[in-house]
């Protein structure tokens, strides 16, 4: 849902120029939510110090959202395993967003 598409007059938070930035929008990855809006962005979005991490079943799993994420992004961490998961990486996806893709034991 875009800020535009909000049934109220205005938004409290909307700024001027903000009609086509998210207002609410969800996704669903395996059995999580994860939940996002772009209303208080303002200027270009720096994504420092954090991680967002993924956790999945199993090793065509990590593959396939290893590949989605990374297409445009940067590679940090290639695909591998390691001495605490049979298929590990990190990456910052095309949006500038660093991610931890991981098989949990």
């Amino acid at each position: 849902m875009r800020f535009k598409e909000n049934p109220e007059a205005q938004h409290p938070g909307m700024a001027p120029g903000s009609e086509n930035k998210v207002l609410h929008a969800n996704f669903t990855i395996g059995e999580s939510t994860l939940f996002a809006s772009d209303g208080h962005n303002a200027g270009n979005p720096v994504f420092h110090g954090f991680s967002l991490s993924l956790a999945a079943r199993n090793g065509a799993e990590v593959e396939r959202w290893f590949s989605a994420l990374s297409q445009g992004g940067k590679v940090t961490l290639p695909l591998q395993k390691t001495f605490f998961s049979s298929h590990f990486a990190m990456l910052t996806d095309r949006f500038g967003v660093p991610w931890m893709i991981i098989v949990t034991p």
